[in-house]
């Protein structure tokens, strides 16, 4: 039962009329983010394998890079579930503090980013983990929110640019 009102919940969050009356800022999409990025990095792992080395960062699935995001991800889990409520309803809250919340929304967002991954890309996205690897997990977490708003923007302008729809405020200039 909580399992099918917690996918309720989830379906609210994708209505597009909520969508386009809110939007999160962008500490609030880095949160998201924060969030996703452990299952992103396992599921990315479980794609690439066989392009990639054994050594690889993302091949590592109890790696300290793993362990890191997850660490940064438990941190960040109140303040995106508060991002997750603002863009849906004050009651989803209730369902989101279920054990099972998140790894039911991680399981579900994880393939649709990394079902986005052309094979031949997965050298290039072992480079970047590698290169963000130094930096704190938050700091993964702008960039990704800032190449995020960069292909929306892309698009919005007629790129053609494949970029989950997040509904992020306009950007403070």
């Amino acid at each position: 039962m909580r399992i099918s009102a917690l996918l309720a919940a989830i379906a609210l969050l994708t209505t597009p009329a909520t969508a386009q009356r809110l939007c999160l800022s962008d500490d609030e999409a880095q949160t998201l983010a924060l969030v996703a990025l452990p299952e992103i990095i396992r599921e990315t792992g479980r794609v690439c394998a066989d392009r990639l080395p054994t050594a690889s960062l993302i091949r590592r699935e109890g790696g300290p890079v793993i362990a890191k995001y997850q660490a940064a991800a438990d941190r960040a889990w109140p303040a995106a579930r508060a991002a997750i409520v603002k863009l849906s309803d004050p009651a989803v809250d209730l369902l989101l503090q279920s054990d099972y919340a998140r790894p039911v929304l991680t399981s579900l967002i994880a393939p649709q980013i990394v079902g986005r991954i052309e094979l031949t890309d997965c050298t290039t996205i072992d480079r970047l983990v590698t290169d963000l690897e130094p930096l704190p997990a938050r700091n993964t977490a702008d960039a990704i929110v800032t190449v995020l708003r960069y292909f929306k923007e892309s698009k919005a302008r007629g790129g053609k640019v494949a970029v989950p729809e997040l509904p992020l405020c306009p950007s403070p200039r």
